[in-house]
């Protein structure tokens, strides 16, 4: 089965030789995206979080097959060639990075939340916070960060 669908801006076409591969696997095992973290297995932990069409999806429930014609974004798209994204660069700036295994997903969150709410509420900050676990306890500083990324988004000029 061939699947045709943009990662990062970029067509890809995977080729599955079952229908049941997880989005997951696919990014790390057959396109090398390993930022992408696997966690629990049954989108509780919030690792493996990336956003398909907008939305954030816990990677590790999404069949690949059911990307077809889709839109797929994960950290390793972020960037741009000179500097990080806002997102990013607040995590730095935050001092919000400790492990670093729940960061990937930590970024993700806050890129759909930002990306639909610009000016989000308190109440959701904390909400897309709590949908990664951080097994550091990082979480002051990773809501630090997600304040911190709406300023430095302001400031760009963004929504």
């Amino acid at each position: 089965m061939l699947v045709k669908f943009k990662i990062n801006g970029d067509p890809v076409e995977v080729s599955l030789k079952t229908g049941d591969r997880l989005l997951v696997d696919v990014l790390r095992e057959d396109l090398r995206l390993t930022g992408t973290k696997h966690g629990c297995g049954i989108g509780a932990c919030g690792l493996c979080t990336v956003i398909v069409d907008g939305a954030p999806v816990a990677s590790c429930l999404q069949l690949a097959a059911l990307c077809e014609g889709s839109e797929v974004r994960t950290v390793e798209g972020l960037a741009g060639s000179s500097a990080l994204h806002p997102v990013q660069q607040a995590f730095v700036n935050r001092s919000a990075l400790q492990c670093g295994i729940c960061i990937p997903g930590h970024v993700m969150a806050a890129c759909a939340l930002l990306e639909k709410t610009p000016q989000p509420t308190e109440e959701e900050i904390r909400a897309s916070v709590d949908s990664v676990y951080c097994r550091c306890t990082g979480y002051v500083r990773i809501a630090e960060a997600y304040r911190e990324a709406v300023r430095l988004a302001r400031k760009a000029g963004k929504p």
